[in-house]
């Protein structure tokens, strides 16, 4: 019998004139998209766009929530109180939710970006502040969160639907955190290189740090980064790949038996 697994990205994350990643293809290759809400990518037509290619291809959406950071990104730590903080994600997700129920759509996940899901991973009370803020909303929206990190921690103690992530191009530290992206190895490239990095993780129920240290992980979800010169051609040998395995491409809903997309 197949196993179920999911398989997603992060997309949405133009700007004005300014053109990010090829959402169009990717989104016939993942199930689940993670779309920007504005703070660190993406605009209002640039999300409604999405939403709609997503709606096409029968893809499940989520918020990609970030901290409110524009030029850098998302990809830079920000000082914030937890107030503010969770002000600014309960913005975002609403800001995505009403343009997606515009388009018949219902977002059903939410997945930290870049800076703040870094330090949500490392720091408890981070963690705690993403999830208070999600389920101040809606507890039944999925947290998608790396794996072995606070944010699952936090999310589980929050009752949470969880879902843990791990990244097809992107290396692990002895301690599950990602390889910064300063350090030489934090990037995994090209499609076949990205396929065995996965494969010896599910093979052996295990993340494997760059050092090769072995952490032991169930994860449910691969992400693969929209911003990535090869994130087509990986996503796409991905999915052939996990076929090859025996395993089930699913959205997020699908996989925690709530299909609500």
């Amino acid at each position: 019998m197949s196993k179920p697994i999911n398989l997603n990205a992060d997309l949405g994350e133009s700007f004005g004139a300014w053109t990010m990643g090829e959402d169009d293809a990717l989104l016939d290759i993942v199930a689940s998209a993670n779309i920007a809400c504005g703070f660190h990518a993406g605009d209002p037509p640039v999300m409604r766009r999405t939403l709609r290619l997503a709606r096409e291809r029968g893809v499940s959406i989520g918020a990609h929530v970030a901290y409110p950071d524009l030029q850098g990104f998302g990809r830079r730590r920000m000082e914030m109180t937890p107030d503010e903080l969770e002000a600014a994600i309960l913005y975002q997700i609403g800001a995505l939710a009403g343009l997606a129920a515009a388009e018949g759509l219902r977002v059903t996940h939410v997945k930290p970006h870049g800076a703040l899901n870094n330090a949500a991973c490392a720091d408890l009370e981070i963690a705690r502040t993403v999830c208070r803020a999600i389920a101040a909303l809606d507890r039944s929206l999925i947290l998608l969160a790396p794996a072995l990190s606070k944010l699952s921690e936090a999310g589980r103690e929050a009752g949470l639907p969880v879902v843990e992530e791990i990244f097809a191009d992107r290396a692990y530290l002895d301690d599950g955190q990602l390889v910064p992206r300063s350090q030489a190895g934090a990037l995994i490239h090209g499609a076949e290189a990205s396929l065995a990095h996965v494969r010896r993780i599910l093979e052996e129920g295990a993340l494997v740090s760059i050092s090769g240290r072995r952490l032991s992980t169930q994860a449910g979800s691969l992400c693969v980064h929209g911003d990535n010169r090869e994130a087509v051609a990986t996503a796409r040998r991905l999915r052939e790949g996990l076929v090859e395995m025996g395993y089930t491409i699913a959205s997020l809903p699908t996989l925690i038996g709530s299909d609500k997309a």
